[in-house]
């Protein structure tokens, strides 16, 4: 709790066992509930969740990241979230942070905030992003970042957090169940003036954290950009 204000941590998870026990111990004790949704997958996730007195939802089929999050998202408002904080149960972002997003948005400077992993080129390639997923983020948010009027310094981070308004503002039936749902996101927030705040956020890649491969990023970016361009030209979704 922050304040009167309830803050729920949602773990979209696909085949998180062996990452989830360390992101769950390192969430803050600002945290009121905890929902994972898991992607059907693979390994015990669902029950390494459980033990850990979680609340689980499990999809039957694989609905992809962007159909994961609707459903936490929903489960997050219907639980009576007034903020709600997504993290990657890889344990890739630091839990540790979620008091700070929590607390930018509980004390109204922002509706909506980002991790951004991009601090200095130095620095994130020394982290482990590989250097095609550098290249091609710096050149995405800065399309981005044009056609929107916006300054931010990263657009794909995973790890955000909304206020419940924020949430019950968005159209999620106009938006993808796979990554690009994540741009269509921020799109949205741009278009309704929501206020967007960012803080840097260390991130770790190792083989357990889960990417996406170099086909998939081919597919992100290019209907990302397609999104930019539509959005310059007067699209809203």
């Amino acid at each position: 709790m922050y304040g009167n204000k309830k803050i729920i941590v949602v773990l979209p998870a696909y085949n998180a066992a062996g990452t989830l026990r360390q992101t769950v111990a390192d969430l803050p004790a600002i945290t009121d509930e905890i929902i994972l949704v898991d992607d059907n997958s693979g390994d015990d996730t669902v029950n390494v969740a459980k033990s850990l007195g979680l609340f689980v939802y499990k999809h039957e089929v694989n609905r992809g990241y962007g159909g994961n999050q609707k459903t936490c998202y929903k489960l997050a408002l219907e639980h009576g979230a007034d903020i709600v904080v997504m993290v990657h149960p890889d344990y890739q972002y630091d839990p540790r942070l979620v008091s700070y997003f929590a607390a930018f948005i509980g004390d109204n400077y922002f509706d909506v905030m980002l991790g951004s992993r991009v601090r200095s080129r130095r620095e994130t390639l020394q982290n482990g992003m590989p250097r095609y997923k550098y290249y091609s983020n710096r050149f995405l948010t800065l399309v981005e970042n044009l056609v929107s009027g916006q300054n931010l310094s990263e657009w794909h981070t995973g790890m955000r957090a909304y206020s419940r308004a924020v949430l019950e503002s968005l159209n999620f039936g106009r938006m993808s169940d796979d990554f690009i749902f994540d741009s269509q996101t921020l799109f949205q927030i741009c278009a309704r003036q929501w206020r967007i705040g960012e803080i840097p956020v260390p991130v770790r890649y190792f083989p357990e954290a889960s990417s996406i491969n170099w086909r998939r990023s081919l597919r992100y970016g290019v209907g990302t950009l397609g999104l930019a361009i539509a959005y310059l030209f007067g699209y809203r979704p």
